[in-house]
Protein backbone atom coordinates (compact mmCIF):
# COMPACT_ATOMS: atom_id res chain seq x y z
CA UNK A 1 0.00 0.00 0.00
CA UNK A 2 1.39 3.43 -0.68
CA UNK A 3 0.57 5.46 2.21
CA UNK A 4 -0.63 8.99 1.79
CA UNK A 5 -4.24 9.51 2.70
CA UNK A 6 -4.42 8.99 6.97
CA UNK A 7 -7.79 9.39 8.21
CA UNK A 8 -9.50 8.23 11.48
CA UNK A 9 -5.85 6.61 12.61
CA UNK A 10 -5.98 4.58 9.38
CA UNK A 11 -3.85 4.26 6.10
CA UNK A 12 -5.61 3.44 2.71
CA UNK A 13 -4.57 4.14 -0.61
CA UNK A 14 -8.39 3.91 -1.64
CA UNK A 15 -7.09 2.13 -5.08
CA UNK A 16 -6.79 5.28 -6.43
CA UNK A 17 -3.87 6.52 -8.63
CA UNK A 18 -0.87 7.39 -7.81
CA UNK A 19 1.57 10.21 -7.79
CA UNK A 20 5.32 10.22 -8.45
CA UNK A 21 7.72 11.93 -5.93
CA UNK A 22 11.09 12.09 -8.26
CA UNK A 23 14.53 13.06 -6.62
CA UNK A 24 15.29 16.50 -7.95
CA UNK A 25 19.09 15.59 -8.00
CA UNK A 26 18.88 12.37 -10.09
CA UNK A 27 15.26 12.02 -11.25
CA UNK A 28 15.06 8.50 -9.30
CA UNK A 29 11.61 7.58 -7.95
CA UNK A 30 11.29 7.78 -4.66
CA UNK A 31 8.27 6.92 -3.88
CA UNK A 32 4.33 7.18 -4.69
CA UNK A 33 0.99 8.91 -2.66
CA UNK A 34 -2.25 8.01 -3.86
CA UNK A 35 -4.34 10.79 -5.25
CA UNK A 36 -6.93 11.75 -3.06
CA UNK A 37 -9.13 14.54 -3.73
CA UNK A 38 -12.88 16.25 -2.57
CA UNK A 39 -14.11 12.69 -1.51
CA UNK A 40 -11.35 11.89 0.61
CA UNK A 41 -10.75 15.15 2.17
CA UNK A 42 -14.47 15.01 3.43
CA UNK A 43 -13.88 12.08 5.32
CA UNK A 44 -10.59 13.24 6.88
CA UNK A 45 -12.36 16.41 7.83
CA UNK A 46 -15.46 14.59 9.11
CA UNK A 47 -12.76 12.25 11.61
CA UNK A 48 -11.19 15.32 12.99
CA UNK A 49 -14.92 17.09 13.29
CA UNK A 50 -15.53 14.14 14.99
CA UNK A 51 -12.31 14.02 17.42
CA UNK A 52 -12.79 17.35 18.00
CA UNK A 53 -14.33 17.41 21.40
CA UNK A 54 -12.62 14.81 23.26
CA UNK A 55 -9.27 16.17 22.29
CA UNK A 56 -10.40 19.53 23.57
CA UNK A 57 -11.87 18.31 26.57
CA UNK A 58 -8.49 16.89 27.50
CA UNK A 59 -5.90 19.38 29.51
CA UNK A 60 -3.27 21.04 28.25
CA UNK A 61 -1.06 19.19 30.01
CA UNK A 62 -2.22 15.87 28.67
CA UNK A 63 -2.03 17.45 24.96
CA UNK A 64 1.60 18.79 25.86
CA UNK A 65 2.78 15.04 26.78
CA UNK A 66 1.48 13.90 22.93
CA UNK A 67 3.84 16.36 21.48
CA UNK A 68 6.96 15.88 23.82
CA UNK A 69 6.44 12.47 23.13
CA UNK A 70 6.31 13.14 19.04
CA UNK A 71 9.05 15.84 19.50
CA UNK A 72 11.07 13.08 21.07
CA UNK A 73 10.41 10.41 18.34
CA UNK A 74 11.48 13.08 15.69
CA UNK A 75 14.89 13.53 17.06
CA UNK A 76 15.11 9.37 17.70
CA UNK A 77 14.61 9.46 14.11
CA UNK A 78 16.37 12.45 12.62
CA UNK A 79 19.01 10.83 10.73
CA UNK A 80 15.86 9.13 8.79
CA UNK A 81 13.70 12.39 8.47
CA UNK A 82 16.93 14.15 7.07
CA UNK A 83 17.65 11.47 4.28
CA UNK A 84 13.51 10.99 3.43
CA UNK A 85 13.95 15.00 2.94
CA UNK A 86 16.84 15.28 0.69
CA UNK A 87 15.98 12.66 -1.11
CA UNK A 88 12.57 14.05 -2.19
CA UNK A 89 13.52 17.60 -2.35
CA UNK A 90 17.14 17.91 -2.53
CA UNK A 91 18.46 19.85 0.03
CA UNK A 92 21.98 19.21 1.08
CA UNK A 93 21.56 16.82 4.11
CA UNK A 94 23.52 18.82 6.19
CA UNK A 95 20.12 21.69 5.64
CA UNK A 96 18.02 18.42 5.79
CA UNK A 97 19.07 17.54 9.50
CA UNK A 98 18.69 20.87 10.28
CA UNK A 99 15.43 21.34 9.35
CA UNK A 100 14.08 18.35 11.28
CA UNK A 101 15.79 19.70 14.64
CA UNK A 102 14.31 23.22 13.73
CA UNK A 103 10.64 21.41 12.87
CA UNK A 104 10.78 19.82 16.55
CA UNK A 105 11.34 22.75 18.36
CA UNK A 106 8.00 24.05 17.31
CA UNK A 107 6.39 21.03 19.32
CA UNK A 108 8.39 21.29 22.34
CA UNK A 109 7.56 25.08 22.21
CA UNK A 110 4.17 24.85 21.37
CA UNK A 111 4.20 22.19 24.29
CA UNK A 112 4.47 24.78 27.23
CA UNK A 113 2.56 27.65 25.18
CA UNK A 114 -0.31 25.63 25.47
CA UNK A 115 -0.33 25.40 29.05
CA UNK A 116 -0.24 28.92 29.19
CA UNK A 117 -3.18 29.83 27.67
CA UNK A 118 -5.09 31.94 29.77
CA UNK A 119 -8.22 33.99 30.11
CA UNK A 120 -8.64 37.20 32.24
CA UNK A 121 -11.36 38.54 34.96
CA UNK A 122 -12.31 42.24 33.59
CA UNK A 123 -12.98 45.14 37.01
CA UNK A 124 -16.79 45.83 36.26
CA UNK A 125 -18.55 49.00 36.18
CA UNK A 126 -21.79 47.63 38.11
CA UNK A 127 -21.92 45.86 41.44
CA UNK A 128 -24.06 43.27 39.74
CA UNK A 129 -22.25 41.67 37.14
CA UNK A 130 -19.08 40.15 36.47
CA UNK A 131 -17.02 40.01 33.22
CA UNK A 132 -14.43 37.02 32.01
CA UNK A 133 -12.91 36.42 29.46
CA UNK A 134 -11.45 32.86 27.99
CA UNK A 135 -10.04 31.24 25.17
CA UNK A 136 -11.04 28.32 23.38
CA UNK A 137 -9.65 25.88 20.27
CA UNK A 138 -10.91 27.04 16.76
CA UNK A 139 -11.92 23.95 15.93
CA UNK A 140 -10.99 21.39 12.88
CA UNK A 141 -8.06 22.79 11.22
CA UNK A 142 -7.20 22.24 7.28
CA UNK A 143 -3.39 22.66 6.34
CA UNK A 144 -1.69 23.36 3.13
CA UNK A 145 1.93 22.63 3.13
CA UNK A 146 4.57 23.92 0.44
CA UNK A 147 7.51 21.75 -0.63
CA UNK A 148 10.54 23.57 0.23
CA UNK A 149 10.51 22.59 4.20
CA UNK A 150 8.36 19.61 4.14
CA UNK A 151 9.14 18.96 7.85
CA UNK A 152 8.93 22.58 9.51
CA UNK A 153 5.91 23.76 7.15
CA UNK A 154 3.56 20.91 9.15
CA UNK A 155 4.99 20.89 12.36
CA UNK A 156 4.85 25.19 12.97
CA UNK A 157 1.31 24.66 12.03
CA UNK A 158 0.56 21.16 13.65
CA UNK A 159 2.41 22.20 17.32
CA UNK A 160 0.31 25.18 18.33
CA UNK A 161 -3.04 23.37 16.57
CA UNK A 162 -2.71 20.53 19.02
CA UNK A 163 -1.47 22.61 22.06
CA UNK A 164 -4.92 24.82 21.60
CA UNK A 165 -7.06 22.05 21.36
CA UNK A 166 -7.73 21.45 17.92
CA UNK A 167 -7.96 18.99 15.03
CA UNK A 168 -6.36 18.46 11.79
CA UNK A 169 -6.05 17.94 8.51
CA UNK A 170 -3.00 18.25 6.31
CA UNK A 171 -3.13 18.20 2.59
CA UNK A 172 1.48 18.24 2.28
CA UNK A 173 2.63 18.99 -1.59
CA UNK A 174 3.33 16.46 -4.19
CA UNK A 175 6.61 17.29 -4.88
CA UNK A 176 7.85 16.53 -1.34
CA UNK A 177 4.74 14.44 0.45
CA UNK A 178 6.44 10.98 2.23
CA UNK A 179 8.12 13.75 4.90
CA UNK A 180 4.64 14.74 5.63
CA UNK A 181 4.08 10.41 5.86
CA UNK A 182 6.79 9.64 7.73
CA UNK A 183 5.65 12.55 10.41
CA UNK A 184 2.40 11.35 10.29
CA UNK A 185 3.83 7.78 11.09
CA UNK A 186 4.91 9.04 14.05
CA UNK A 187 2.18 10.76 15.50
CA UNK A 188 0.62 7.48 15.20
CA UNK A 189 3.25 6.14 17.15
CA UNK A 190 3.07 8.76 19.58
CA UNK A 191 -0.17 7.50 20.73
CA UNK A 192 -2.08 10.71 19.28
CA UNK A 193 -5.73 9.95 19.17
CA UNK A 194 -7.79 8.60 16.32
CA UNK A 195 -9.19 11.83 14.29
CA UNK A 196 -7.14 14.42 15.68
CA UNK A 197 -4.11 14.45 12.85
CA UNK A 198 -5.34 13.34 9.13
CA UNK A 199 -3.47 13.16 6.38
CA UNK A 200 -4.63 13.60 2.52
CA UNK A 201 -2.16 13.87 -0.49
CA UNK A 202 -3.44 14.48 -3.94
CA UNK A 203 -5.29 16.59 -5.99
CA UNK A 204 -4.28 20.23 -4.61
CA UNK A 205 -7.30 22.05 -6.31
CA UNK A 206 -9.90 19.82 -5.10
CA UNK A 207 -8.64 19.27 -1.62
CA UNK A 208 -7.61 23.20 -0.96
CA UNK A 209 -11.47 23.62 -2.53
CA UNK A 210 -12.80 20.96 -0.06
CA UNK A 211 -11.35 22.62 3.23
CA UNK A 212 -12.03 25.75 2.28
CA UNK A 213 -16.30 25.31 1.36
CA UNK A 214 -16.85 22.31 4.47
CA UNK A 215 -18.08 24.57 7.58
CA UNK A 216 -16.89 21.45 9.68
CA UNK A 217 -13.33 23.18 8.87
CA UNK A 218 -13.33 26.36 11.06
CA UNK A 219 -9.72 27.32 9.82
CA UNK A 220 -7.70 27.26 7.11
CA UNK A 221 -3.30 28.05 7.44
CA UNK A 222 -1.52 27.95 4.52
CA UNK A 223 1.76 28.48 3.25
CA UNK A 224 2.83 29.25 -0.23
CA UNK A 225 2.42 31.57 -3.19
CA UNK A 226 0.76 34.94 -2.57
CA UNK A 227 -1.39 34.39 -6.26
CA UNK A 228 -2.55 30.96 -4.71
CA UNK A 229 -3.40 32.92 -1.00
CA UNK A 230 -5.22 35.15 -2.82
CA UNK A 231 -7.47 32.56 -4.32
CA UNK A 232 -7.61 30.83 -1.23
CA UNK A 233 -9.23 34.10 0.59
CA UNK A 234 -11.91 34.74 -2.44
CA UNK A 235 -12.60 30.59 -1.40
CA UNK A 236 -13.17 31.75 1.83
CA UNK A 237 -14.91 34.44 1.99
CA UNK A 238 -18.29 32.72 1.78
CA UNK A 239 -17.94 31.46 4.99
CA UNK A 240 -15.85 34.08 6.34
CA UNK A 241 -13.00 31.37 7.23
CA UNK A 242 -10.57 32.27 9.69
CA UNK A 243 -7.14 32.23 7.67
CA UNK A 244 -3.63 32.10 8.62
CA UNK A 245 -1.50 32.64 5.37
CA UNK A 246 2.25 32.72 4.95
CA UNK A 247 2.76 34.17 1.36
CA UNK A 248 5.36 35.36 -1.02
CA UNK A 249 8.23 37.65 -0.34
CA UNK A 250 10.65 39.49 -1.75
CA UNK A 251 13.23 40.22 0.96
CA UNK A 252 15.52 42.95 0.68
CA UNK A 253 19.10 43.16 2.29
CA UNK A 254 20.39 46.71 3.30
CA UNK A 255 24.31 47.15 4.22
CA UNK A 256 25.30 50.33 5.25
CA UNK A 257 28.63 51.56 4.81
CA UNK A 258 29.15 51.34 8.94
CA UNK A 259 28.65 47.86 8.60
CA UNK A 260 31.44 44.79 9.59
CA UNK A 261 32.16 44.60 5.70
CA UNK A 262 33.21 40.56 6.21
CA UNK A 263 30.48 39.83 8.35
CA UNK A 264 27.62 41.36 6.60
CA UNK A 265 29.11 39.49 3.22
CA UNK A 266 29.23 35.95 4.89
CA UNK A 267 25.53 36.68 6.98
CA UNK A 268 24.19 37.56 3.12
CA UNK A 269 25.54 34.82 1.94
CA UNK A 270 23.62 32.33 4.28
CA UNK A 271 20.44 34.11 3.52
CA UNK A 272 20.55 34.11 -0.08
CA UNK A 273 21.64 30.68 -0.39
CA UNK A 274 20.67 28.73 2.28
CA UNK A 275 18.20 25.67 0.19
CA UNK A 276 19.35 26.97 -3.07
CA UNK A 277 17.84 30.25 -2.16
CA UNK A 278 14.46 28.60 -2.16
CA UNK A 279 13.40 29.81 0.54
CA UNK A 280 10.35 32.84 1.28
CA UNK A 281 12.52 35.16 3.10
CA UNK A 282 16.02 34.53 2.04
CA UNK A 283 17.75 37.75 0.80
CA UNK A 284 16.64 38.21 -2.77
CA UNK A 285 17.95 41.99 -3.57
CA UNK A 286 21.20 43.54 -1.88
CA UNK A 287 21.21 47.34 -1.56
CA UNK A 288 24.75 48.37 -0.60
CA UNK A 289 25.73 51.66 -0.03
CA UNK A 290 29.03 53.25 -2.56
CA UNK A 291 31.46 53.59 -0.24
CA UNK A 292 31.62 49.69 0.84
CA UNK A 293 29.91 48.71 -2.51
CA UNK A 294 33.04 47.56 -4.10
CA UNK A 295 34.74 45.95 -1.14
CA UNK A 296 31.34 44.25 -0.14
CA UNK A 297 31.36 42.60 -3.35
CA UNK A 298 34.95 41.26 -3.39
CA UNK A 299 33.52 39.01 -0.02
CA UNK A 300 30.70 38.24 -1.26
CA UNK A 301 32.46 36.70 -4.23
CA UNK A 302 34.93 35.07 -2.16
CA UNK A 303 32.35 33.54 -0.10
CA UNK A 304 29.95 32.24 -3.43
CA UNK A 305 33.35 30.87 -5.12
CA UNK A 306 33.23 28.14 -1.87
CA UNK A 307 30.22 27.01 -2.45
CA UNK A 308 29.32 23.85 -4.01
CA UNK A 309 27.02 22.67 -6.23
CA UNK A 310 25.89 19.20 -6.32
CA UNK A 311 23.48 16.03 -4.97
CA UNK A 312 22.61 16.66 -1.53
CA UNK A 313 24.40 13.37 0.09
CA UNK A 314 27.82 14.32 -1.06
CA UNK A 315 29.34 15.60 2.29
CA UNK A 316 30.70 18.84 0.75
CA UNK A 317 27.42 19.98 -1.28
CA UNK A 318 26.31 23.45 -0.72
CA UNK A 319 23.47 23.93 -3.35
CA UNK A 320 21.15 21.21 -4.24
CA UNK A 321 19.06 20.97 -7.38
CA UNK A 322 16.05 23.24 -8.59
CA UNK A 323 12.72 21.49 -7.33
CA UNK A 324 11.71 21.36 -10.75
CA UNK A 325 12.08 22.90 -14.24
CA UNK A 326 9.70 26.06 -14.28
CA UNK A 327 11.92 26.91 -11.06
CA UNK A 328 14.98 26.43 -12.74
CA UNK A 329 13.92 28.79 -16.34
CA UNK A 330 12.55 31.15 -13.94
CA UNK A 331 15.97 31.79 -12.31
CA UNK A 332 17.49 31.83 -15.98
CA UNK A 333 15.15 33.90 -17.49
CA UNK A 334 15.73 36.43 -14.23
CA UNK A 335 19.88 35.96 -14.72
CA UNK A 336 19.44 36.71 -18.40
CA UNK A 337 17.29 39.75 -18.37
CA UNK A 338 19.52 41.07 -15.79
CA UNK A 339 22.79 40.69 -17.92
CA UNK A 340 20.50 42.06 -21.16
CA UNK A 341 20.38 45.08 -19.17
CA UNK A 342 23.67 45.93 -18.15
CA UNK A 343 23.93 43.72 -15.61
CA UNK A 344 27.30 42.12 -14.70
CA UNK A 345 27.85 38.10 -13.62
CA UNK A 346 31.12 37.84 -11.43
CA UNK A 347 30.18 34.45 -10.65
CA UNK A 348 28.03 31.71 -11.36
CA UNK A 349 25.67 32.45 -14.09
CA UNK A 350 25.07 29.21 -16.12
CA UNK A 351 22.60 26.36 -15.28
CA UNK A 352 22.50 22.59 -16.27
CA UNK A 353 19.73 20.44 -17.39
CA UNK A 354 20.06 17.18 -17.80
CA UNK A 355 18.42 14.64 -19.84
CA UNK A 356 16.76 12.85 -16.78
CA UNK A 357 14.67 15.66 -15.40
CA UNK A 358 17.44 17.49 -13.21
CA UNK A 359 18.20 20.97 -13.12
CA UNK A 360 20.91 22.91 -11.44
CA UNK A 361 22.33 26.03 -10.68
CA UNK A 362 25.13 27.90 -10.37
CA UNK A 363 25.08 30.54 -7.09
CA UNK A 364 25.25 33.26 -8.97
CA UNK A 365 26.37 37.23 -8.09
CA UNK A 366 25.21 39.58 -10.32
CA UNK A 367 26.50 43.39 -9.72
CA UNK A 368 25.37 46.83 -11.13
CA UNK A 369 22.05 45.90 -11.09
CA UNK A 370 19.62 48.73 -12.10
CA UNK A 371 15.88 48.90 -10.11
CA UNK A 372 14.42 48.36 -13.44
CA UNK A 373 15.41 44.84 -13.97
CA UNK A 374 13.03 41.73 -13.44
CA UNK A 375 15.19 40.32 -10.55
CA UNK A 376 14.61 43.04 -8.32
CA UNK A 377 10.94 43.17 -9.14
CA UNK A 378 9.82 39.42 -8.59
CA UNK A 379 10.96 36.71 -6.58
CA UNK A 380 13.89 34.90 -7.66
CA UNK A 381 13.32 31.82 -5.70
CA UNK A 382 16.85 30.42 -6.84
CA UNK A 383 20.68 30.92 -5.98
CA UNK A 384 21.12 34.34 -7.68
CA UNK A 385 22.12 37.86 -5.48
CA UNK A 386 21.49 40.55 -7.37
CA UNK A 387 23.34 43.56 -6.01
CA UNK A 388 22.38 47.34 -6.51
CA UNK A 389 24.21 50.07 -5.30
CA UNK A 390 22.70 52.93 -2.68
CA UNK A 391 23.83 56.52 -2.21
CA UNK A 392 22.28 57.20 1.47
CA UNK A 393 19.84 55.36 3.77
CA UNK A 394 17.17 56.99 2.43
CA UNK A 395 17.26 56.05 -0.64
CA UNK A 396 18.04 52.18 0.67
CA UNK A 397 14.53 52.30 2.66
CA UNK A 398 12.91 53.56 -0.13
CA UNK A 399 14.07 50.72 -2.59
CA UNK A 400 13.93 47.75 0.48
CA UNK A 401 9.91 49.43 0.51
CA UNK A 402 9.17 49.38 -3.03
CA UNK A 403 7.45 46.08 -3.52
CA UNK A 404 4.04 44.38 -2.40
CA UNK A 405 5.81 41.79 -0.07
CA UNK A 406 6.33 42.62 3.21
CA UNK A 407 7.33 39.14 4.93
CA UNK A 408 11.43 39.46 5.63
CA UNK A 409 14.40 42.58 5.27
CA UNK A 410 17.73 42.40 6.65
CA UNK A 411 19.97 45.24 7.82
CA UNK A 412 23.82 45.59 8.23
CA UNK A 413 24.69 48.21 10.84
CA UNK A 414 27.34 48.91 13.36
CA UNK A 415 25.84 51.93 14.78
CA UNK A 416 22.70 51.67 17.03
CA UNK A 417 20.74 54.86 16.56
CA UNK A 418 21.44 54.69 12.62
CA UNK A 419 20.44 51.22 12.33
CA UNK A 420 17.56 51.47 14.44
CA UNK A 421 15.68 54.04 12.12
CA UNK A 422 16.92 51.89 9.46
CA UNK A 423 14.64 48.25 10.92
CA UNK A 424 11.86 50.68 11.85
CA UNK A 425 11.27 52.34 8.43
CA UNK A 426 10.90 48.86 6.73
CA UNK A 427 7.67 47.65 6.10
CA UNK A 428 8.65 44.30 6.89
CA UNK A 429 7.12 41.48 9.84
CA UNK A 430 10.40 39.87 10.16
CA UNK A 431 13.78 42.08 10.11
CA UNK A 432 17.17 40.70 10.72
CA UNK A 433 19.82 43.24 12.32
CA UNK A 434 23.20 41.72 11.71
CA UNK A 435 21.51 38.49 11.51
CA UNK A 436 20.89 36.35 8.23
CA UNK A 437 19.16 33.83 9.75
CA UNK A 438 16.59 35.40 12.13
CA UNK A 439 14.10 32.50 12.52
CA UNK A 440 12.95 30.31 15.65
CA UNK A 441 10.48 28.61 17.14
CA UNK A 442 9.58 31.28 19.95
CA UNK A 443 9.66 34.49 17.96
CA UNK A 444 6.85 35.32 15.31
CA UNK A 445 7.31 34.61 12.17
CA UNK A 446 4.77 36.48 9.32
CA UNK A 447 4.49 39.30 7.00
CA UNK A 448 2.98 42.80 5.99
CA UNK A 449 0.92 43.81 2.72
CA UNK A 450 1.04 40.80 0.39
CA UNK A 451 2.98 38.49 2.45
CA UNK A 452 0.12 37.27 4.22
CA UNK A 453 -2.04 37.43 7.21
CA UNK A 454 -1.48 35.94 10.56
CA UNK A 455 1.68 34.72 12.76
CA UNK A 456 3.61 31.15 13.71
CA UNK A 457 5.51 30.87 15.96
CA UNK A 458 6.07 32.72 19.14
CA UNK A 459 3.54 33.51 22.03
CA UNK A 460 1.43 35.12 18.72
CA UNK A 461 1.39 31.50 16.61
CA UNK A 462 -1.25 29.79 19.07
CA UNK A 463 -3.03 32.64 19.37
CA UNK A 464 -3.82 31.98 15.88
CA UNK A 465 -5.99 28.87 16.92
CA UNK A 466 -8.07 30.33 19.58
CA UNK A 467 -11.25 31.88 19.83
CA UNK A 468 -11.97 34.65 22.31
CA UNK A 469 -14.93 34.55 24.51
CA UNK A 470 -16.65 37.26 26.28
CA UNK A 471 -18.50 35.98 29.61
CA UNK A 472 -20.90 38.63 31.06
CA UNK A 473 -22.49 37.37 34.51
CA UNK A 474 -25.44 39.23 35.86
CA UNK A 475 -26.33 38.75 39.68
CA UNK A 476 -29.67 38.26 40.96
CA UNK A 477 -29.49 40.50 44.55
Amino acid sequence: MDKGIFINNEWSDYDLEKVKVVNPATGDLVGTVPKGGKKEAKMAIDAAHDAFPSWSNLTAYDRAAYLEKLHDLMHEHEDELAKLMTEEMGKPLKESKGEVQYAASFLKWFAEEGKRIYGRTIPSSKENKRMQVIKQPVGVVGAITPWNFPAAMITRKLGPALAAGCTFVVKPPNETPLTAVRLVELCQEAGIPKGVVNLVSGKSSEIGEELLSNPKVRKVTFTGSTEVGKLLMKQGAEQVKNMSLELGGHAPIVVLDDADIKYAAQQTVASKFRNGGQTCICGNRIYVQEKIYDEFIEEVVAVTEKLKVGNGFEDDTDIGPMINKDAYEKVEKHVQNAIKQGAKCVVGGKGQEAENGTYFYEPTVLIDVEPSMLIMNEETFGPVAPIQKVKTDEEAVKYANMTPYGLAAYVFSEHYSRGLKVVEALDYGIVGWNDGVPSAAQAPFGGMKQSGLGREGGIEGIEEYLETKYISIGLKE
